[in-house]
């Protein structure tokens, strides 16, 4: 079976096709620059050149149509015609409460992506977009939402509540949901299986650590606890987002500088994190590099970072009563191996103990970097969230 897997941005469409029987990937691309000036599609099947187009893309329908004639291309495709995708996964970011797996898209799937729109006004609207437009592109094909929340509705409710009148929560659904879902189970399974575990009778610690980073505890196969919360602005410091802050600092800047609540969110959002502290960059490379050259400030922000990971895993670990594995994965945690060992420095009373020599790996293999005879094993996994959305895809299909 072929899977035509979709992640959709506001102006950009990431796509990736795959031969499920051996889950290679046939062709990958990206649309870039939707509704705007000089929109550009990339497009490459495995094994042939890139193809670039610069051309105009008003709308994610043009988008999505421009994609298949590239897959169908005679020359450069990756199939001979349409007929042999048998079904599209999609990448949708909130579910809310109501959905707790990955589902069939229908009419009702598509009110709950809509009734999610004040919750990801940034991200349902155009997930939203490209199953409607695959819906005119490619009538019939069975289509499958996979949400980043839904992996984390196992949290228990002394995990997802707040501290606030129970009314809010009632109301309006204010609560953690927790994001990167998609990635946190895929990685947690590729970690049970290296260790050779079910994943129902393991204990993980999964560290998404990239420019966007969250924490999951994940207990028998189950996430119990993760660090984004309501939004993605909840949890570790970031490239440009703020993570955890006592919420009297939003007012107190807002009065200071006086700023709208529209203000202060970009702030928090886009200003912050990595960036704001240190001064160079939101990309934690720029930041490293600084660093080495002796910026005491990019120096403070990734000691601030690795702190922060600490604090989540020493938690988490006693949420869970202990952790059978850590795993290091997305961009910062697959390819910063002084990232990895000054997070791991002082863990050696959860039973990690790191071989400096295996933690200077980066590539894109799994691998275990703990010492031999470790109590609590060390992984980095590389994430594959589009094999995750295939798989699912592929479940729900044949089922």
């Amino acid at each position: 079976m072929k899977i035509l897997v979709l992640n959709c941005g506001s102006s950009s469409l990431k796509f990736k096709l795959l031969n499920m029987e051996d889950s290679t990937v046939l062709a990958k691309g990206l649309a870039e620059r939707i509704g705007m000036a000089g929109s550009v599609l990339t497009y490459q099947s495995t094994g042939l050149d890139k193809q670039i187009q610069e051309t105009d893309m008003p709308d994610h329908i043009t988008a999505v149509k421009l994609l298949i004639e590239n897959i169908c291309d005679p020359q450069f495709g990756a199939v001979k015609s349409l007929d042999e995708i048998d079904a599209i996964g999609h990448r949708v970011v909130h579910g809310g409460e109501k959905i707790t797996t990955s589902v069939l898209i229908d009419d009702t799937i598509k009110q709950v992506i809509r009734d999610c729109f004040e919750l990801s006004p940034l991200h349902n609207p155009p997930n939203l977009a490209g199953i409607e437009a695959c819906e005119q592109n490619m009538p019939g094909k069975p289509q499958v939402a996979v949400f980043d929340t839904s992996f984390h509705q196992s949290m228990p409710r002394e995990a997802f509540l707040y501290g606030l009148p129970y009314e809010y929560y009632e109301k309006y659904k204010v609560r953690r949901y927790g994001f990167h879902g998609t990635s946190h189970r895929y990685i947690s399974r590729r970690a049970a299986q290296l260790l050779g575990k079910n994943i129902d009778r393991v204990k993980i610690i999964t560290c998404h650590l990239g420019n966007g980073s969250s924490i999951a505890a994940i207990k028998l196969g189950k996430s119990i606890e993760t660090s984004m919360g309501f939004t993605p602005l909840e949890g570790l410091m970031m490239g440009t987002r703020s993570g955890d802050i006592d919420p009297a600092i939003v007012s107190y800047i807002m009065e200071k500088e006086n700023w709208t609540s529209q203000e202060v969110n970009e702030f928090l959002n886009k200003k912050c994190g990595v960036l704001g502290l240190s001064g160079v960059s939101s990309d934690f490379r720029d930041v490293q590099e600084a660093a080495e050259n002796g910026n005491f400030r990019a120096q403070l922000a990734l000691d601030v970072f690795a702190h922060d990971v600490k604090k989540y895993i020493g938690a988490y670990a006693s949420l869970m009563d202990g952790v059978d594995a850590i795993v290091f994965s997305a961009g910062l945690g697959e390819n910063s191996p002084s990232t990895r060992w000054n997070i791991c420095d002082t863990l050696g009373y959860l039973g990690v103990a790191v071989d400096p020599e295996k933690n200077l790996y980066t590539g894109s293999a799994e691998t275990d970097i703990s010492r031999w005879g470790a109590k609590c094993r060390v992984l980095v996994i590389p994430t594959d969230e589009e094999l995750m959305i295939a798989m699912d895809t592929l479940d729900i299909v044949s089922a």
